[in-house]
């Protein structure tokens, strides 16, 4: 977060994957030639893939030149950081945090929306391919990352020149989506205010639950 205060407001590209999201060492690779070619400063959270057949959370890297192209971390150093785990609310609260390259998790969408940051979508796994097409086809509110979205899923390793072209999109792009995004964020904050549809609304469903009880005890 140190970081992150040094940083111009908007700067930043936010990579973070969920609790569950990493992926290979080749893919890896391919992220970290994209986000050099972009020109963009950058906070990468990166996980490492769990040994195969074991479902248990992604672990640290401990040497991350392991999978980086040689001298990655040199000539990055006045512009990005890679971390392990990192605060993913206070980064996309921070104001220096500019667009997110995200799995697109439903709670990471919100965040996201809630703190006005434009996301780039690269859905991982169940449901997440279908919020994807929703942030992007239905509302406008996110880049899309050219993904298959049949059942099968396709070949989802993206290549550098693709994930540089989304990154430079949602950065600099024609600010549409930005705009739209913001928008969202105000609806969203007005509406768990008071008198806000979400406020009246469990106000409502509190009532109705607390009548319930009342005739319960009758």
């Amino acid at each position: 977060m140190t970081w992150l205060d040094d940083q111009p407001p908007k700067s930043v590209v936010f990579l973070c994957f969920g609790s569950f999201g990493s992926f290979d060492e080749a893919q890896l690779r391919e992220i970290a030639v994209g986000l050099e070619k972009s020109g963009k400063k950058f906070l990468w959270s990166v996980r490492k893939t769990p040994p195969a057949g074991q479902f248990v959370m992604p672990g640290e890297y401990a040497n991350h030149e392991k999978f980086l192209p040689p001298r990655f971390l040199e000539r990055t150093k006045d512009v990005g950081i890679l971390c392990g785990w990192a605060p993913q609310v206070e980064v996309l609260a921070h104001r220096a945090t500019g667009g997110f390259v995200s799995h697109c998790g439903w709670n990471s969408i919100l965040e996201s929306l809630w703190h006005g940051v434009p996301i780039v979508t690269w859905p991982l796994s169940a449901e997440q391919q279908i919020n994807a097409f929703q942030m992007v086809r239905d509302l406008g509110l996110a880049v899309e990352l050219r993904l298959d979205y049949r059942r099968d899923g396709g070949n989802h390793f993206m290549v550098a020149d693709e994930i540089e072209k989304v990154v430079r999109c949602v950065m600099d792009g024609d600010g549409a989506v930005r705009k739209r995004v913001e928008e969202m964020s105000e609806v969203c904050r007005k509406a768990v205010g008071a008198g806000g549809s979400s406020s009246i609304t469990i106000r409502h469903l509190i009532e109705v639950m607390l009548a319930s009880l009342d005739k319960k005890e009758e």
